[in-house]
């Protein structure tokens, strides 16, 4: 097999370095790039810059007159506020006074009631007392007798004498009375 030859006149023609680095080729340069400026600066003045001041105008707009849209639903809102707050507040104030009202009320019922109820207890209390003072009347009676006749029976059994009912009711009076 045989080797292809190698090309090394390419690259000994030029020189050793890197082209933009020797400094015989330093003025070529600074044309070119001197020219390039200047082509990018006209590109830029006459065609991009316009074009980025027209979007930056835009968007100047666009944000003012989104922030003055802004300030007016702001606005609007505070004002539908208002005029939510103050029929609520309105009726928060009747709410208030209504229950207030009926609080009274309820309370003027419950002393009434509670009248009621005293009067009606004060009523069957003194009935109550009424029938005890008549049912310890009637005990009173019924004791009375009773005690009439065991001392009637009482001295018949020990003595074997016979005495009155009359007899027997003054010994039991004269009993109650010491006492």
């Amino acid at each position: 097999m045989q080797e292809a030859p190698t090309t090394t006149a390419t690259t000994e023609a030029a020189g050793p370095g890197f082209p933009p680095f020797k400094p015989d080729s330093f003025p070529s340069q600074i044309f070119w790039l001197v020219i390039t400026m200047a082509l990018l600066f006209v590109v830029m003045w006459r065609f991009a810059g316009p074009r980025i001041n027209a979007t930056l105008s835009n968007r100047r707009a666009m944000i003012h007159k989104d922030l003055e849209t802004a300030q007016e639903s702001k606005r609007k809102a505070e004002q539908a506020t208002v005029a939510y707050e103050a029929p609520l507040f309105e009726a928060r104030e009747r709410a208030r006074a209504i229950n207030n009202e009926y609080r009274d009320k309820a309370a003027a019922d419950v002393k009434k009631a509670e009248a009621e109820a005293d009067a009606s207890a004060e009523k069957v209390t003194a009935e109550a007392e009424a029938r005890l003072a008549k049912i310890r009347a009637e005990a009173k009676t019924h004791i009375a007798q009773a005690a009439q006749d065991a001392t009637v029976e009482i001295v018949s059994r020990l003595t074997g004498q016979n005495i009155s009912a009359e007899d027997a009711a003054a010994a039991v009076r004269a009993t109650q009375e010491s006492r």
